[in-house]
């Protein structure tokens, strides 16, 4: 299908520089296949779930993979900034980095910033392989979790361009652009569905009855681009790794067998889930990467109800949401949300969108 039927405008103003505080009284707007729309409160989400039903968060926790260095090793040292979007062993990473054209294989990049030094000072590591698109494979002088400490050390969050671009990130970011419930390093953009919880909502959601689950997918930073491609069968996902255990599995097999609904806390949580479901609806244990590209006319297996922010134009994400509630109704949910002043993408509102029984191809 044709990539621009996903598009949209939006006021630059609606896209959020800083999260709600508290994370909880951000605001959600609730959307009901038929198109039913209801303007709530984050700290409202129990009241829009019953007993029974069972919350999948993503625990994935953001790496400081913003990194920024100079080549070494030629007559002039240029500067070079990277981010990390993809581990590929113990010390190699993919990463897109600018400017890409001042980069051969066989350089070596030294990372550090004045005041974040990590063991010897610097951080090297040499471009093993150079892609199409900017991306690069650099293999790094540490190996494991010396090599996790050193780019905490020399790193920073790496925030969206859609805020970067507005205002330089801080100290506040670091806390602000991770879950509460972030435990496995590994993402490069946090599960942004997650930033709206807060203790206090996550007892208000046990004490109506409502189980809370784990599951981990070290998000990409392919979740920020928009599709290039004029059909959306010419797009090429990027592959992403989770994992499931047994115990969750287990858990939201028995839980839909007792006429509980599966709550997917953002699309990452709501990909993996779809990755790792059977047709008959079984929930199985998952280990791997996942590609995973949803667009209308999907069959949906695991995912009952979505707790999701607003996503950009022509991105998988809004693709995504339009198969879980039909684009028509998605459209006129983003339209009411920018009328009535909600605010959009990773630090802003969310929205809680209730599944049709039929996949939506109203195309």
């Amino acid at each position: 299908m044709r990539t621009d039927l996903f598009d949209f405008e939006l006021p630059p103003e609606r896209i959020a520089l800083r999260p709600a505080s508290p994370r909880d009284s951000a605001r959600m707007l609730v959307v009901y296949p038929d198109g039913v729309l209801r303007d709530a409160g984050i700290a409202d989400l129990p009241n829009w779930l019953e007993a029974g039903d069972q919350i999948v968060v993503n625990d994935t926790k953001v790496i400081a993979a913003q990194l920024k260095g100079r080549r070494i090793g030629r007559e002039t040292e240029p500067k070079i900034e990277a981010t990390l979007i993809k581990r590929l062993d113990g010390s190699r990473w993919q990463a897109l980095v600018k400017p890409a054209k001042k980069l051969a294989v066989g350089d070596i990049v030294r990372f550090g910033n004045e005041g974040k030094v990590c063991l010897l000072g610097h951080l090297d590591a040499e471009v093993e392989a150079k892609g199409q698109e900017g991306e690069v494979t650099l293999s790094f002088s540490f190996h494991g979790p010396t090599l996790d400490q050193a780019i905490s050390d020399v790193g920073a969050t790496p925030l969206p361009p859609y805020i970067a671009s507005k205002r330089t990130p801080d100290d506040q970011d670091s806390a602000d652009y991770q879950t509460m419930f972030a435990t496995n390093e590994g993402a490069v953009a946090a599960p942004t569905a997650g930033l709206h919880f807060t203790p206090a909502l996550e007892a208000a959601l046990r004490a109506r009855g409502v189980g809370l689950h784990r599951l981990t997918l070290h998000v990409g930073a392919g979740t920020f681009l928009p599709v290039k491609a004029e059909e959306t069968s010419e797009h090429k996902m990027h592959a992403e790794w989770g994992r499931i255990s047994a115990e969750t599995a287990s858990a939201l097999n028995a839980a839909r067998a007792d006429g509980g609904r599966i709550v997917a806390i953002g699309t990452t949580s709501l990909r993996l889930l779809e990755s790792a479901t059977t047709a008959d609806g079984t929930v199985h244990p998952f280990a791997a990467e996942t590609s995973i590209f949803i667009t209308p006319g999907y069959r949906f297996r695991a995912v009952d109800i979505l707790l999701t922010n607003f996503h950009l134009p022509r991105s998988t994400l809004f693709m995504l949401v339009s198969a879980f509630s039909g684009l028509a109704a998605m459209k006129s949910a983003y339209a009411h949300a920018i009328k009535h002043g909600y605010r959009f993408y990773s630090y802003g509102d969310a929205c809680l969108l209730f599944r049709a029984h039929e996949p939506h191809a109203d195309l």
